[in-house]
């Protein structure tokens, strides 16, 4: 049987920011791989790429926050903490985050909830590993829809801007010729008047 992996995007996903502590600094990065499998007890699950930084770290300290964004969250959000490694920068520099009880961070805006997880099983996924998670901790703290992947394509990630066409456009008859730099020996095509009536595209 054929299988159309377009069929895969249809599954809905929300989007958080995992937080971790590595024993020196907070760290955090952007997930849509979170999911409650059970409720007695309450138990999530995580599945994070094994090249994160992050699950190493919550494989040695077995913790972690999840933070639930909500559609307040701006692209700043996903810059900082889906764009760049743990490794090699402080993702909360210039922030004050909040703390729960189990020491870790969680962000101080743009979310509407966080739960804070104790790792219980670990299963590797080949290129990924699942943490199968007892809840420790949770709290809503805002009433803002949780951003989902199509929210943050459709209305938050910045759209690509068309490229801007080179050109030169007769100012006696507003004809456009496109490309750069216009032959000195052109001719408009409709008034007839040679290149020095032409002026660039803006």
């Amino acid at each position: 049987m054929a299988v159309d992996n377009t069929a895969l995007f249809k599954i809905g996903y929300g989007l958080y920011v995992v937080t971790s502590n590595d024993g020196t600094k907070d760290n955090g990065f952007v997930c849509n791989t979170v999911c409650q499998v059970t409720n007695t007890p309450n138990r999530v699950a995580v599945t994070i790429n094994k090249q994160n930084y992050s699950h190493d770290t919550i494989k040695a300290t077995g913790k972690m926050n999840v933070c639930c964004l909500s559609t307040e969250a701006p692209f700043k959000v996903f810059e900082v903490f889906g764009f760049q490694s743990g490794r090699n920068v402080n993702k909360f520099e210039g922030c004050t985050p909040m703390r729960s009880s189990n020491g870790l961070v969680y962000l101080p805006k743009y979310i509407n909830s966080f739960i804070s997880l104790e790792v219980e099983q670990y299963i590797d996924l080949d290129t990924h590993g699942m943490f199968i998670c007892a809840v420790t901790e949770a709290e809503v703290l805002g009433t803002v829809e949780t951003m989902t992947y199509n929210y943050y394509q459709s209305n938050v990630k910045p759209k690509p801007q068309p490229a801007k066409k080179k050109g030169w456009v007769c100012k006696i008859c507003g004809y456009v010729y496109e490309g750069d730099p216009l032959p000195a020996d052109f001719i408009c095509p409709l008034c007839k008047h040679p290149a020095s009536d032409f002026e660039p595209l803006d």
